[in-house]
């Protein structure tokens, strides 16, 4: 269990991001993150209600992880609307250097915004710490454009991401240590549709 904390210090979350940046560059000269499409189109339906497509996975090669670990990212966007959702998703490929050259990074799935303008990403990391100093760097980028307040993350230690989706009973805000459910799965992932914005 590992309870939400504040965001890193400007410093080292700065100092994260670049060198983020730096080795994401090296990964896309030798090839090695890919955005496969099994997943894509498939919906997770959430315990709070709402529920959201699979619109990108993005995937690094890598050994195994030794400690994988689930960390699920929520916040809502300010000013986004409508048709600028889609804009969003699109341009939102942008983002990749920011995350996927951060130590222990294994995988991530995008998913749409849902009904409250939720958006959410699930990731698998190697060693839940990477994952929650990744998480509270984060976090000072998605403040520049998310609502106060909305953003939230969950580490889920001992798990990997594909065995939470399969099983998302077994899990609790209780035994996480997270307040809501906004970020737990209510039923294992369903088959592959058509992406539809929330009514």
């Amino acid at each position: 269990m590992m309870s939400e904390k504040p965001p890193l210090p400007l410093g080292p979350a700065v100092r994260g991001l670049a060198a983020c940046v730096a080795r994401t560059g090296l990964l896309l000269v030798q090839r090695r993150i890919h955005l496969p499409r099994g997943n894509t189109g498939k919906r997770l339906s959430f315990a709070d209600g709402s529920r959201a497509v699979v619109y990108r996975e993005t995937v690094v090669d890598r050994a195994p992880a030794h400690t994988p670990t689930v960390l699920v990212v929520g916040f809502r966007l300010r000013l986004l609307r409508g048709r600028a959702h889609r804009w969003f998703r699109v341009q939102s490929i942008m983002n990749t250097p920011l995350f996927v050259g951060f130590p222990g990074y294994v995988s991530k799935l995008w998913l749409t915004h849902d009904i409250n303008g939720l958006y959410r990403g699930i990731y698998e990391w190697d060693g839940p710490e990477l994952a929650e100093t990744y998480a509270r760097t984060l976090w000072r980028v998605l403040a520049l454009g998310s609502e106060p307040g909305s953003i939230h993350y969950a580490v889920l230690p001992g798990v990997h991401r594909d065995e939470f989706l399969r099983d998302p009973y077994r899990y609790s805000a209780e035994a996480v240590g997270v307040a809501g459910d906004w970020w737990r799965p209510a039923e294992p992932m369903s088959a592959k549709r058509r992406v539809r914005e929330p009514a």
